[in-house]
């Protein structure tokens, strides 16, 4: 009787240590695939600012150059050429 009831508590304890490592193992896949997850995002995230930064960097010079130009115009207007009338050739 003894016998079955050892055998009995052996199988329930074999049962018990499985299922808390295939927890465990769970749990350890689950932690890698976030580390990865992270690596990416930070990878993503950091692209998308220098984007960003590269895109602000056109649009301010960009901004500087017409504000060039129009600095240059009001010194130094275009030259305009008198309104005259169709040549006449006599």
């Amino acid at each position: 009787m003894r016998m079955y009831v050892i055998f009995v508590v052996a199988v329930v304890l074999i049962a018990v240590l499985l299922y808390v490592l295939d927890r465990g193992l769970k749990a350890v896949q689950k932690g890698r695939r976030r580390r990865d997850a992270g690596i990416r995002l930070a990878a993503a995230a950091a692209y998308a600012e220098a984007q960003a930064a590269y895109a602000e960097a056109q649009a301010n010079a960009e901004a500087k150059q017409q504000e060039t130009s129009g600095a240059l115009t009001t010194v130094m207007p275009a030259i305009q050429q008198p309104e005259r009338g169709p040549r006449r050739v006599a």
